[in-house]
């Protein structure tokens, strides 16, 4: 240990531009008894305290208590304690300040005398009630010892008097940065005094002191002290490279070190592995074991396993406890999960273990217990984690805190998992904070308490644990936390950018079924496409069945992706878009290709869609396989079929009853086809006998079910008075002009019909020829068979049938078709006027 004094009194010194800063915040206060330095940023200074800071004249120390001081210090460098004691216990006895002041750090430090804080505090002060040239070191040593929170009682307003005092003694050691720390934010009796605590960081850093120039960057750093500043940031941290720099190049070991923890992920010149480890390697080769053993594990961290691996080694062949854990814990990884690897990472640990490693008891318990790299022992495993539990190993507290409350492996446990992941909690693990949580949240060893949970889980995501911020966001969008969705979807977004893939789950479905967000599948399949690049095992799944709905929607790409992703029902409404030409080319062996295999997958709806295609070619018997699988299946379209079917004796054998009991049962799960089909059944007496109240029943059920063409058929029953349905125009009439307007094309045609005979509704030529054009112009064969008859009937031919009027129509429509149509609609009505007005002559 290298003296930090010099045998004759050193006279205080500040620089100018030092002095001038100062002497406005000491606002030229002298130091008696009664006035201690300081700008009166603290309280009244304790009475008993005051003559730590009187002045006077320096204590009596001759040349001969200097020789002896000497010689202590000599010998405590060499490491001979007792020795050095023996030579200062004189001079303390005759309360030399200098001697108190090396015999303090002796117990500060622990050296040929246990470790005593409060001792080395009560030595220190002795040293600096009367003046000498140590008084200035033994108050920042003082001071230092208040503040840190290690054995002696933290006292604030004492620790800044002294800081005071040693930054006035001019030491060129670390007094104004650690005031400087103090007045940034105050303390217990201490005003906080930003001003001047920049004036003293800046102070130390024109001295090129590295502490102030790295308190200054973090201070101007997102989430510091200062005025956030970006670019200042940037360039104190680089001074603060610059000076480290410097020192390494001199062989300070503690400056490559602070170099290696700047380019860590949280270091104030960003994560930059290769800098890290050049540093740490630096430090190792300088003989640093520490350093030697975190190059290592820093390499395997980085990847490069095998030399990292092998610094590891060297490290805990040379007995370093840390790094025999580290090893084994590398050697677990998969990539080293040969038989090999494994016995030597088990070796390793159990050295560590026998070395007192609780790190190691924990790193082989979780491996044991979760099977890691073979090794299966969970009550081995549980023991392990015990033992280090034990020593409140926060993290082994956390993990038999996970086992104990739902492990399928363990019995659960749920209040003693609750004991343990409180004093985890305590001890500050954000895993235990999170799963303490959910306990809450969950009511799983304690009663609900959403309150607390919410407090807890906002602990956990604080601290980076993106399980937590997932859990919170979660419970939000569900309703089960008193948030609102849209904050859910933000802690989702968080927890998922954070790479938890659970989150990306949980994301692409809320913006498909869009909970809590506008449902955008586009942005659905963004997050479920990078949760399966994350690994996520339900990913691809929850992918496809987005590009389904995605596909129902027009996107034939994102279709064909969820065909291909397994979709049994983008499979068949792929199957459908090659069998209609939707969104593709029509191709019939891809239709078949796709139905087929989606009714291999167990999809009714591809196994009835290739039932009717099949009927549709004339096979009827494969068709009616088809139809039978899909109608076991529940799909109520093809027990509508089949049950026609059967009524009918088209396709298959007749059979009335079966097909009653069919239609009847797909009708009442809600089929409008199967509904009509019974309806038209009852009205016309299609295998059934006549029935108007059944017919009208089933018309009606499929028309309220959605069947337009159910309401036409009841509207034309209803004026034509054909069928089991009595006659009864005016309803007939308000029900088709109702189906009309909403685009039928038969009703359009049978009004246009009804207007220009002018029977059962009064005749009105012009409407019915607009309803039969509207009805023709969409393709409708009978309406354009109709306007050929009304033209020629105009025209004066009588009893034209539908041959000759098919004939006329083929060659009118030679010309542009619907020019033709429009020109047949113009001359009939022309022919109606002319005749009309012959009658009126």
């Amino acid at each position: 240990m290298k003296s930090i004094i010099a045998g004759t009194q050193r006279t205080p010194f500040l620089p100018l531009a030092a002095s001038l800063t100062l002497s406005v915040w000491l606002g030229g206060c002298a130091i008696t008894a009664k006035e201690p330095p300081g700008g009166g940023h603290a309280g009244t200074l304790p009475v008993q305290y005051a003559g730590w800071f009187t002045s006077g004249p320096q204590a009596n120390i001759n040349g001969s208590d200097w020789g002896t001081i000497n010689r202590a210090q000599d010998r405590i460098e060499e490491g001979r304690y007792e020795e050095a004691i023996a030579y200062l216990q004189p001079l303390m006895d005759r309360y030399v300040p200098t001697a108190f002041y090396e015999m303090a750090k002796l117990y500060e430090q622990g050296l040929g005398v246990e470790k005593d804080p409060s001792e080395a505090a009560r030595l220190y002060g002795l040293a600096i009630e009367k003046s000498s040239s140590v008084r200035g070191h033994a108050s920042l040593n003082l001071a230092q010892l208040y503040l840190d929170d290690g054995g002696v009682e933290r006292n604030d307003v004492l620790a800044y008097y002294l800081l005071w005092q040693a930054v006035e003694a001019d030491l060129n050691r670390t007094a104004e940065i650690e005031l400087a720390e103090l007045l940034s934010e105050g303390g217990e009796g201490v005003e906080a005094d930003p001003a001047l605590a920049i004036q003293l960081y800046e102070q130390a850093a024109s001295q090129g002191k590295a502490p102030a120039l790295k308190a200054l960057a973090e201070a101007h750093a997102p989430g510091g002290w200062l005025w956030e500043d970006a670019a200042q940031s940037i360039a104190y941290a680089q001074r603060y490279a610059n000076r480290l720099e410097a020192n390494a190049g001199q062989g300070d070991v503690g400056a490559m070190l602070q170099l290696a923890s700047a380019y860590s992920q949280d270091g104030l010149l960003g994560d930059q592995p290769d800098r890290r480890i050049q540093w740490l390697q630096q430090a190792a080769q300088a003989g640093d074991l520490d350093a030697l053993a975190r190059a290592g594990h820093e390499m395997t961290k980085a990847g490069e396993y095998r030399q990292g691996i092998a610094l590891l080694e060297d490290a805990a062949r040379q007995g370093h406890v840390g790094a025999m854990t580290y090893l084994g814990q590398a050697l677990l990884e998969p990539e080293h999960t040969g038989r090999l690897e494994q016995n030597r990472a088990e070796r390793w640990l159990n050295e560590a273990i026998q070395a007192g490693s609780v790190d190691a008891l924990v790193v082989l318990g979780r491996a044991l217990v979760n099977g890691q790299a073979d090794l299966d022992d969970l009550p081995r495993g549980l023991g392990l984690l015990e033992q280090a539990a034990e020593s409140n190993h926060p993290l082994a507290l956390a993990q038999l805190g996970a086992l104990l409350m739902n492990d399928e492996r363990v019995t659960s446990q749920p209040y003693i998992a609750v004991s343990y992941l409180n004093r985890a909690h305590e001890l500050g693990h954000p895993w235990a904070t999170q799963q303490l949580g959910v306990a809450y949240l969950e009511s799983r060893g304690v009663l609900r308490d959403l309150e607390r949970a919410e407090e807890l889980l906002h602990s956990a995501a604080e601290q980076g644990q993106a399980g937590a911020t997932r859990i919170l966001g979660e419970a939000y969008l569900e309703g089960l936390l008193n948030g609102n969705p849209s904050q859910g979807i933000r802690l989702l977004t968080q927890a998922a950018e954070q790479g938890d893939s659970y989150a990306m789950i949980l994301l692409g479905r809320a913006y498909q079924k869009g909970s809590g967000v506008s449902r955008d599948l586009n942005e659905a399949i963004h997050w479920l496409t990078r949760a399966r690049d994350a690994g996520h095992e339900s990913a691809a799944a929850a992918l496809t069945y987005v590009q389904r709905d995605l596909g129902a929607g027009g996107n034939i790409n994102a279709l064909i992706a969820a065909a291909k992703g397994g979709h049994p029902g983008a499979m068949a409404d792929l199957g459908r878009a090659y069998l209609d030409g939707k969104g593709v080319e029509r191709n019939h062996i891809q239709a078949e290709k796709w139905l087929e295999q989606a009714h291999q997958a167990g999809h009714a709806g591809a196994s009835a869609s290739l039932g009717r295609m099949y009927l549709d070619r004339g096979d009827s018997a494969r068709g009616i396989d088809y139809l039978n699988t899909a109608a076991s299946r529940g799909h109520d379209a093809a027990r509508a079929d089949l049950g026609e079917a059967y009524m009918t004796g088209n396709h298959a054998e007749q059979d009335v009853e079966r097909g009653l009991e069919l239609l009847i049962s797909a009708a009442e799960s809600g089929s409008p086809n199967a509904a009509f089909t019974l309806g038209d059944a009852y009205q016309h007496g299609k295998g059934v006998g006549k029935d108007a109240v059944l017919a009208e029943r089933w018309y009606q059920q499929a028309g309220d079910a959605g069947a337009i063409h159910a309401r036409a058929a009841l509207g034309i029953a209803f004026i034509s008075g054909e069928g089991a349905i009595a006659q009864d125009v005016q309803r007939g009439h308000e029900l088709l002009l109702n189906v009309a307007e909403q685009g039928h094309l038969g009703a359009q045609a049978f009004l246009g019909r009804e207007y220009l005979r002018g029977e059962n509704i009064e005749k009105d030529p012009e409407r019915g020829v607009n309803y039969l054009y509207e009805a023709a112009s969409q393709g409708y064969r009978s309406a354009r068979l109709s306007l050929a008859e009304a033209y020629l009937s105009a025209r004066g031919y009588a009893n034209v049938n539908q041959e000759q009027a098919m004939l006329w129509l083929n060659e009118l429509l030679d010309s542009e078709e619907q020019i033709a149509l429009e020109t047949l609609r113009q001359l009939i009505l022309e022919e109606v006027n002319v005749a009309a007005s012959g009658r009126q002559m």
